[in-house]
């Protein structure tokens, strides 16, 4: 039989909203895999991260294997690369052992996320892997639930950008029609407010971190100061909308 790898989406930390077919892939696979960032030597850094947490509410522990990622190395290619090799080594091995290897990744597995690098490798190293998904629910969605945002209306575009690309590119999007959604932003907060207020879209957006968990933080980007946010903040400015109801169909 085939080696099967599986990114599951686990959404951006609320165990509860992890789908049903999410739940039980994870409870069908021989092992399941979760990120975790390493220390400066590259090993494990003992640190649970966000996806593992949430897997632990439908998985024993002893079917969870932790496998070091260069989550947040942008600056030394080398050691990214290296990190990466091992990383795809280990879930190599795992699959050639097990069989079905799951890999947790939060939110999306096809949105930003770790997953797609790592089966890029396996595939390599382990010709003949079927590789599968299951979709998660994003940030950006928890968040237009939590703060009562919506997303889109009618003909409205919806534009997704990583703030790590650039302040540049938030600002291009901001200057669109539609809603715009920023991950990562919260090196960049100060960068972000200046981009909100030069497009006069700061009064209606809206920022979270930890969604879904006891540190939640959802707040009016109005109030960004410029302070350090945790690195996964999510923004979401929604689109300007005249004309009442229906007025974009």
């Amino acid at each position: 039989m085939s080696s099967r790898l599986i990114g599951v989406g686990v959404g951006p930390g609320d165990p509860e909203l992890v789908t049903v077919k999410g739940v039980n892939a994870l409870r069908a696979a021989d092992v399941v895999v979760v990120p975790v960032m390493g220390a400066s030597d590259g090993t494990d850094g003992g640190e649970r991260g966000r996806a593992e947490a949430t897997v632990l509410h439908y998985v024993p522990a002893e079917k969870v294997v932790r496998v070091v990622f260069a989550l947040n190395e942008r600056s030394d290619r080398a050691r990214r690369e290296a990190a990466w090799d091992a990383a795809g080594e280990r879930v190599a091995g795992l699959l050639e052992a097990r069989g079905t290897v799951a890999f947790a990744t939060i939110g999306d597995p096809n949105v930003y996320s770790t997953f797609t690098y790592l089966a890029q490798t396996v595939v390599g190293l382990v010709p003949g892997t079927v590789v599968e998904t299951v979709p998660g629910i994003t940030a950006m969605q928890d968040l237009a639930a939590r703060s009562g945002a919506v997303l889109t209306e009618g003909t409205e575009p919806l534009t997704l950008v990583p703030v790590t690309a650039g302040a540049a590119v938030l600002k291009e999007a901001l200057s669109g029609p539609g809603t715009v959604v920023a991950y990562k932003f919260g090196r960049q907060a100060r960068e972000v407010a200046e981009a909100l207020r030069e497009s006069g879209r700061i009064d209606d957006a809206v920022w979270g971190s930890a969604l879904g968990l006891p540190e939640e933080s959802i707040r009016p980007a109005s109030g960004l100061d410029g302070a350090p946010l945790p690195y996964l903040s999510t923004l979401l400015a929604p689109a300007r909308r005249e004309g009442g109801r229906g007025g974009k169909l």
